[in-house]
């Protein structure tokens, strides 16, 4: 809902569309930073806390934009936003719901991810209807409002009982790796490897779509028109998703979940022909839907619960990370004259090599984790 209040704020603040991205970047990269020291709270506090906390920070973001008077305070909500939005409240949901579930982690990851998916569709709208009636500052100051007298009291509702599965009651102890031991496993980084490509890649072409949308002759009407076959896909490869990793470990799926992106790339790259549009983001939509999943239930079971909090946070910073650089890195590549057709080509040759790889260290990278054991202390 930034972006959409995005010419407003530019309009405001006397901002170019570089200098409101050059702030934008920066608030997400000091966000990301931020997270990585603050993830680790959920593996120490009660739930309870941390969403009151996360709602908080979320309901001062929202207020703060919309009474900003200078740019020192719009940043500091921008950053506000970002750390307890897409950072703190995704952080909190996700590593309660891989401590809580165990057998059927995947299906808990998914349904909530529906409801993601759900306010990521909807809220928009309503956010658009309100800022047209009221304005975009009293837009946000309602969402304030709404953070603090609806959202907050619901959420603590919800988290308020500790939950542990019934393996964890008749295994004892939550196992699981530190943070360090994490960050020292030469296999987290294969994984991420991984699981980068959804947000990193979808980042970069969205971030391009008009440069891309005028090298190819075609209308804006096209790409928005693309966004149905995309939605329709991810809520189905959604509750699939979930299935599947019950049935089977999110492990097992990791190596073929990028396939249909890398296919969606190349079509992408390399056909000029509207239809390209449709087909990229179906297939992206079906890759979509599996890692939004895969990335709730992947951590768990790789590194335990213990300490997932912390390295949760670590993993979503490193993440961050990589889908800034993508934009302002394929840039650079386009103001040297390289088109962003062959770019998208090269993502797509990525995933498809990176699902290679793991097919081919699959057992041996299975093997290793699953092999290991943790410490509950």
């Amino acid at each position: 809902m930034v972006a959409l209040s995005g010419g407003a704020i530019r309009q405001d603040f006397g901002l170019s569309d570089g200098a409101f991205g050059a702030l934008y970047a920066g608030v997400t990269l000091a966000s990301a930073v931020a997270l990585a020291g603050l993830g680790g709270l959920i593996d120490r506090w009660p739930a309870p806390r941390v969403v009151s906390l996360a709602a908080g920070l979320l309901a001062m973001g929202a207020a703060g934009l919309g009474l900003s008077p200078n740019l020192p305070v719009l940043a500091l909500s921008l950053f506000l936003l970002r750390l307890a939005g897409q950072g703190l409240m995704l952080q909190t949901a996700y590593t309660l719901l891989g401590r809580w579930f165990s057998a059927e982690r995947g299906r808990a990851v998914s349904l909530a991810a529906l409801g993601l998916n759900a306010g990521q569709a909807c809220l928009p709208l309503g956010f658009v209807a309100v800022a047209a009636l009221l304005g975009w500052r009293s837009a946000w100051l309602g969402i304030a409002l709404l953070l603090i007298f609806v959202a907050l009291p619901l959420a603590r509702h919800l988290v308020v009982r500790e939950r542990v599965p019934v393996e964890a009651v008749r295994s004892g102890p939550a196992e699981g790796a530190t943070r360090a031991q994490a960050l020292a496993d030469p296999f987290l980084y294969l994984l991420l490897l991984a699981m980068l490509p959804p947000s990193l890649i979808s980042n970069t072409i969205f971030f391009h779509q008009v440069h891309l949308a005028e090298s190819r002759g075609w209308t804006p009407e096209v790409l928005a028109a693309a966004f149905p076959p995309y939605a329709v896909a991810t809520f189905l490869c959604l509750l699939l998703a979930g299935r599947l990793i019950d049935r089977f470990s999110a492990l097992a799926l990791l190596p073929v979940y990028l396939v249909p992106f890398g296919l969606a790339c190349l079509i992408l790259g390399g056909v000029s022909a509207p239809w390209a549009a449709f087909a990229f983001m179906l297939l992206y939509g079906i890759t979509d839907g599996i890692s939004l999943t895969l990335f709730g239930a992947l951590w768990p079971e790789v590194y335990g619960t213990r300490h997932l909090g912390a390295i949760r946070g670590a993993i979503v910073a490193i993440m961050v990370l990589g889908t800034a650089l993508g934009p302002f890195l394929s840039g650079l590549l386009i103001d040297a004259g390289v088109p962003f057709s062959g770019i998208v080509v090269g993502m797509g040759v990525y995933c498809l090599a990176v699902s290679g790889a793991l097919l081919l260290v699959r057992r041996r990278l299975i093997g290793h984790l699953r092999g290991r054991r943790f410490a509950a202390a």
